[in-house]
């Protein structure tokens, strides 16, 4: 799609999961515009391959998967479509994630459950099965996205905090697991990002103003923000990071003490 970039992600096989939308959707996007060749997973296939297509309109290489991270063999199915298409795998970035509301005393354990199926044991379970692809090639990069929730408890959001500080923790486990094959694991964490599933928090204009003026840098995220340095993890420019999280917030979890009311 372009010639050779700093980044020189060209022709790595990337896999990217929970693609079909948001902040997803716009690092498969970015990762074949840098020229990977990249596999969208998703439950929502459908919505995959019409990112696919965009990616293939600009002169890009990618393919849809329908896949549910949750199901070990679903992944286990992308895993090997993924191969044959595309061939091993050199990235892996760990999107998928969903997020139910409800406090937790009175939280149902099976929406607590399938939370921590997703947005955690479906990165480990992709972690293993990619994994595989990455030490067989004795090289690669897992970046898991993670979110500012991971440290900052969210009300009424206790299983989705919970799931993400997990996944950074998992991000750091690998990091050290996987280092005598030559794989680095990173997590990234994001702050108040605008996508499709977040519009509605943006939609008020006095809800976003409140909310800008929470963040040091005066402005809501967009998935382009997260998606540059997801880039920047998967490329060997960033060889030397690993087991880090690198929290992508304008400064929001910073800005404690400036939010405190004080005399004037």
């Amino acid at each position: 799609m372009k010639s050779k970039s700093w980044l020189s992600l060209e022709e790595r096989v990337c896999v990217v999961t929970g693609a079909a939308g948001g902040i997803g959707a716009q690092i498969a996007l970015s990762l074949a515009r840098e020229g990977a060749h990249v596999a969208l997973l998703d439950r929502d296939r459908s919505a995959c391959a019409e990112i696919v297509d965009r990616i293939r309109n600009e002169g890009g290489k990618a393919i849809a998967i329908g896949c549910d991270v949750a199901d070990k063999a679903s992944v286990a199915e992308a895993a090997h479509e993924s191969e044959r298409a595309l061939g091993r795998c050199n990235v892996l970035v760990n999107n998928a994630a969903i997020t139910l509301r409800g406090a937790l005393l009175e939280l149902d354990v099976e929406h607590w459950d399938r939370v921590l199926a997703v947005n955690l044991t479906g990165a480990l379970v992709c972690a293993q099965a990619f994994g595989q692809q990455m030490r067989a090639g004795k090289s690669g990069s897992m970046v898991h996205v993670a979110s500012i929730a991971a440290s900052s408890p969210i009300p009424a959001g206790g299983a989705y905090s919970s799931s993400k500080a997990a996944l950074a923790m998992l991000a750091q486990q690998l990091a050290v697991e996987l280092a005598d094959d030559n794989i680095r694991s990173n997590a990234v964490s994001p702050g108040l990002v605008r996508t499709p599933l977040s519009a509605r928090y943006y939609d008020d204009p006095a809800m976003l103003r409140a909310r800008t003026r929470m963040v040091p840098s005066r402005r809501i995220a967009e998935p382009q923000d997260i998606a540059d340095v997801v880039l920047f993890l998967a490329s060997e420019r960033s060889g030397y990071v690993n087991g880090q999280e690198l929290l992508v917030d304008g400064a929001l979890g910073r800005n404690v003490m400036a939010l405190v009311p004080r005399p004037q």
